[in-house]
């Protein structure tokens, strides 16, 4: 078991904290609304910080699940930043999806000041992360990786290292490109079958079966046909995401002509008042 620090408590941060702590790892978690990392101590024990330099201080691994690059940033770098207050030899989590860049960034820091950076974006969700059955995508040095694996393996179902440092992040473009096709695809076969007067419930209990089959089948078909989107990952976030997608494509040479057009079909969806919708309410905009 080890110390653990945990900056970012929010959908996704919270019950993986809460993992952290039942796993029998000594847990510090820091907030940037305070509020939310009081609410945890009450719900799981551990320690709250004031700051993320001093959740790190003394801390084996500290793991991060924020914003954006520019969180990403904050927490670690500057006076009250994690890189501050983390001993040499400790290694950093980082499960925030964020560019490639900003991770070579902060890792060859991390690496100047005698700490691990490991990049771990995730997939599965708030469901994923409530479950402890997330994927994991990981990048960075093999031995940092090994070394925080067993920690993540509280709220893992798979975590594999897949290159250098950035790599994981990469890896989590790729899903978010699949994701973006297959909702897109889901909302419209849904939408054709409304008009066509056929059961959809009835239909997906069949071809989910076969190879049009997916996660986003069979986890959202029911919500999408009810038209109820109060939950999951935000469009807010997927655009976020995308337009990471699509300016690392421009930076390599990839094309993605799909995943561009979608981004487009979520910015409809944050037209219509959407954006903290889940993902799968692109099928509004098919109405």
């Amino acid at each position: 078991m080890a110390q653990v620090a945990f900056l970012g408590l929010g959908v996704m941060g919270f019950p993986m904290a809460g993992h952290l702590q039942a796993k029998g790892h000594q847990v510090t978690v820091w907030n940037r609304t305070a509020a939310k990392a009081e609410a945890w101590v009450a719900r799981h024990g551990g320690r709250q910080a004031r700051t993320a330099a001093e959740a790190a201080r003394g801390a084996a691994f500290v793991m991060a699940c924020v914003g954006n690059d520019d969180d990403l940033r904050q927490v670690c770098t500057g006076p009250e930043g994690a890189f501050a207050g983390m001993d040499r030899g400790a290694i950093f989590v980082d499960h925030t999806t964020v560019s490639a860049q900003v991770t070579r960034e902060l890792a060859a820091e991390a690496a100047g000041l005698g700490l691990g950076f490991v990049d771990a974006p995730l997939s599965g969700g708030q469901a994923g992360a409530e479950n402890g059955q997330l994927s994991i995508m990981c990048g960075g040095d093999a031995g940092h990786y090994l070394a925080a694996e067993p920690v993540m393996a509280a709220y893992a179902k798979i975590c594999r290292r897949l290159g250098d440092s950035g790599a994981g992040q990469l890896a989590k473009m790729m899903n978010q490109i699949c994701i973006a096709g297959l909702v897109q695809g889901l909302a419209e076969a849904l939408a054709f079958g409304e008009k066509a007067g056929l059961d959809g419930a009835a239909v997906v209990e069949v071809i989910s079966q076969g190879a049009a089959g997916s996660w986003q089948m069979v986890h959202r078909h029911k919500t999408m046909l009810a038209d109820q989107f109060d939950f999951g990952f935000a469009v807010d976030w997927m655009r976020k995401d995308l337009k990471i997608c699509l300016e690392t494509a421009d930076r390599i040479g990839a094309r993605l002509p799909v995943t561009a057009l979608v981004d487009q079909f979520y910015k409809d969806v944050q037209l219509m008042g959407g954006g903290r919708n889940d993902t799968s309410s692109l099928i509004r905009r098919l109405r």
